[in-house]
C-alpha cells in the first residue's frame, strides 16, 4: 500500500504548511503531491525552499499561480489575474526567480499515479484540461461530463477553488482537496490522505501566531492575507455564491 498525501493552494503560507507536515509524518505518509499555487502568497520563498528540503518523495504539478508567475518572469504579464492579483504574482515571482525558475518551470501540468486501493488516479490544479478553470460542488454534472469524459482514471484530485468536496461526475470520483494556506469556510488547513480511500483532512494550527509571522514579511497584502485567509476566512456560502458566475456552465 501507497500512502500519498495531496496538498494543494499552500500560497505562500508556511505556518499552516509546518502544521500539516506534522500530521503527515505522523499519518507516515510515503509521498507528497503538492498540486499547484505554492504561490503567490506572503513566504512563497521560504514555502518552496521548505518542501524542497523535506525527507519526502514529492511530485509537483504547476497551478496557475506558477504559470502566471513565469509569465510575468518572462516578460509576458500573467494577463488572465486582475491587477490587484497580479502585484501579488509579480512579488511571489520576483522572490523565487531566477534562483527557482528552472525547477518551476519543470513542473508538469498533470499527474497520474496508480494506487492499488484505489486505481489510477490524476492530480491536476483545477481540470484536467485548464489549470485556471473554476467548477464546485454545486456545478450541475451535465455542464462537467465532457470535462471529464476522457479523463482515464477512477479518481481525480483537484484544488484552485479552495473548498473541499467529493462527488461524482459520470463515473469518476472527483475530489477537491482544498487549500492548505487559504481555505474558504473554517480557518485552518484542508488537504488529502490517499491510501485505501481518499480521506477529507483538516489540520488546526496557532492562527495568531501564523498572522504575526505573515504581517512581519514584506509581502504588499500581508494585512489583508492574515486577516482575511488565516484569522477570519470567507465562508463557504459567499465563495460558492461568488464562483457560481464564473464556474464551468
Amino acid at each position: 500500500m501507497r500512502r500519498i498525501a495531496a496538498l494543494y493552494d499552500i500560497h505562500g503560507n508556511l505556518p499552516a504548511l509546518e502544521a500539516v507536515l506534522e500530521e503527515v509524518r505522523e499519518a507516515e505518509v510515503q509521498m507528497l503531491v503538492i498540486g499547484g499555487d505554492v504561490m503567490p502568497g506572503p513566504m512563497a520563498r521560504e514555502t518552496l525552499r521548505h518542501l524542497l528540503r523535506i525527507e519526502i518523495p514529492l511530485r509537483f504539478i504547476q497551478g496557475n499561480g506558477e504559470v502566471d508567475a513565469l509569465a510575468e518572469a518572462s516578460g509576458a504579464r500573467a494577463t488572465r489575474v486582475p491587477e490587484r492579483a497580479r502585484e501579488a504574482v509579480r512579488w511571489s515571482a520576483a522572490q523565487l526567480f531566477p534562483e527557482y525558475e528552472t525547477t518551476v518551470a519543470a513542473w508538469d501540468g498533470m499527474l497520474r499515479l496508480e494506487i492499488a486501493e484505489l486505481g489510477a488516479v490524476v492530480f491536476c490544479h483545477a481540470t484536467p484540461r485548464d489549470e485556471n478553470e473554476i467548477f464546485t460542488r454545486l456545478t450541475p454534472e451535465e455542464s462537467l461530463r465532457p470535462i471529464f469524459a476522457k479523463v482515464d482514471a477512477t479518481v481525480v484530485v483537484c484544488g484552485h477553488t479552495h473548498m473541499q468536496f467529493d462527488r461524482r461526475i459520470g463515473p469518476v470520483r472527483v475530489v477537491n482537496a482544498g487549500s492548505v494556506g487559504m481555505p474558504f469556510g473554517r480557518p485552518g488547513a484542508d488537504w488529502l490522505l490517499l491510501d485505501r480511500d481518499v480521506y477529507l483532512r483538516h489540520t488546526v494550527y496557532d492562527l495568531t501566531k501564523a498572522a504575526a509571522r505573515i504581517r512581519a514579511t514584506s509581502y504588499p497584502q500581508a494585512e489583508e492575507f492574515a486577516r482575511d485567509y488565516i484569522l477570519r476566512p470567507p465562508s463557504e456560502e459567499q465563495m460558492l455564491q461568488a464562483f457560481t458566475s464564473v464556474a464551468s456552465r
